[in-house]
């Protein structure tokens, strides 16, 4: 309490204090006290900051100007250098002042400085000609988008060839050039794409089970084909979900024995897999129930679900037939030089007869598309039959694909009188330019 009150006492003197000696914070004896302390210095440097300017001067440093409490000094010092510097241009009235004058102060009248750069305003006429220019050299660009671009792929690929000494010929038809400012269509890549393709697809191929299966026959394999493709237009389902869903059926049936009564099981569970795969919005379990007229439960499907992952040890990313299709038969649509809607139909009609034959199972995704785009241009009287364009991008003569095809063309003859005819009906739809309509080429089976 003695020293609080010695304290309160002491207030006006300190206040008194700060007035005069420029902010000294010690009185007396505490003043003695405090210069023994080991911290004094550090105090003082924070009396600096305080302008304190005793401290300063017992230091023997150059003091500054006193101020009062209620003034900081900065506001005295930037007048200080304004006052200075108008003393300055004074004596020199030719020199550039070194501080910026008041607005009070600034010249009444503005000198702009001389322009650096002249500007050249260009008539209407010589706009519009630029223009023109302009966009005839980016409609050059834009068609030849893939001859100016070099990537670092087509680079090294370019480079691997002439050491090995292979030399492409240059094709006549690009078929992707329309797809130049796509980027989805990734030109620069695709075929690299592909060749990775078709290195995959010799990967976990399905072998011929037929034999190894106790109670399922090639018979009773088309008619679960036939219902899968029904139950996927019904549901109107992405077309890469049909081919993914026959792939898990025959691969996993490679594996596996199944019983003649858990096939459609199995069809249902690899059709929900691949719904989950591809589709945006898949259908749920309960759908699959009902178009199973309540054959499966809930939880035999799941668990067939389970066991079908399992077994394929979750590897669905494979190539299909649908992308080798998709790309062949843009191929062979380019070749007739244009977007042959007719040739596409029919090479998807024969790509899912090819689904309901067993006798395929063993073929390569590849080998089918191509054959399903050979069997197109018989059926549709295309001359040449296959093209320059189309045995580049496929990668097999027309010898290559006889045997597989006269297999589709044979299915396409027998379709009609069919019990398994959902294909057929499918196709003979207008919406799909009626295809399956159409005459098959029997003469080529001969």
């Amino acid at each position: 309490m003695a020293t609080r009150n010695q304290n309160v006492a002491a207030a006006p003197q300190l206040q008194q204090n700060r007035a005069i000696g420029g902010g000294v914070h010690v009185l007396g004896k505490q003043k003695v006290a405090m210069a023994g302390r080991p911290d004094a210095k550090n105090r003082r440097a924070l009396g600096d900051i305080g302008n304190v300017v005793n401290v300063r001067a017992a230091e023997g440093k150059p003091q500054l100007q006193e101020q009062p409490a209620h003034r900081p000094v900065t506001r005295n010092f930037g007048a200080q250098l304004l006052k200075d510097a108008q003393a300055k241009a004074k004596k020199n009235p030719g020199a550039r002042p070194a501080v910026r004058l008041t607005r009070k102060e600034a010249p009444a009248k503005f000198v702009p400085p001389p322009p650096e750069h002249v500007i050249e305003i260009s008539s209407d006429s010589e706009v519009s000609t630029r223009k023109q220019s302009k966009g005839s050299v980016s409609s050059v660009r834009k068609g030849s988008r893939k001859e100016v671009i070099n990537t670092l792929t087509s680079v090294l690929t370019a480079r691997s060839k002439v050491a090995a000494g292979i030399i492409d010929k240059p094709l006549e038809v690009d078929i992707d050039k329309l797809d130049g400012d796509n980027q989805l269509a990734v030109v620069d890549y695709i075929e690299d794409i592909y060749n990775f393709y078709k290195v995959a697809e010799n990967e976990c191929r399905p072998c011929d089970y037929i034999e190894s299966q106790v109670e399922i026959n090639s018979k009773m394999r088309a008619i679960l084909a036939d219902w899968i493709i029904e139950v996927h237009q019904k549901f109107d389902l992405m077309p890469e979900t049909l081919y993914l869903t026959m792939y898990i059926i025959d691969q996993f049936l490679s594996m596996q024995p199944v019983l003649r009564r858990e096939l459609q099981l199995v069809g249902v569970s690899a059709l929900l897999i691949s719904c989950k795969y591809e589709e945006i919005w898949a259908p749920e379990v309960n759908d699959f129930i009902l178009i199973s007229d309540s054959a499966y439960t809930r939880e035999q499907i799941l668990s067939m679900e389970k066991g079908i992952l399992n077994r394929l040890q979750w590897n669905l990313t494979v190539p299909t037939a649908y992308v080798f299709l998709v790309r062949f038969a843009k191929a062979a649509s380019s070749s007739d030089l244009k977007n042959d809607k007719e040739m596409e139909n029919t090479s998807f009609f024969f790509a899912e007869l090819a689904m309901m034959q067993y006798q395929l199972v063993q073929f390569k995704p590849s080998i089918v598309a191509a054959s399903s785009v050979y069997a197109a241009r018989l059926t549709l009287k295309r001359t040449p039959l296959w093209t320059d364009t189309l045995a580049y991008h496929t990668g097999f003569t027309e010898s290559q694909l006889m045997d597989c095809a006269k297999i589709l063309v044979t299915a396409h003859a027998t379709a009609p009188e069919s019990k398994l005819r959902v294909v057929y009906k499918k196709y003979s739809n207008e919406k799909l330019g009626e295809v399956s309509l159409r005459p098959p080429a029997l003469e080529f089976c001969k």
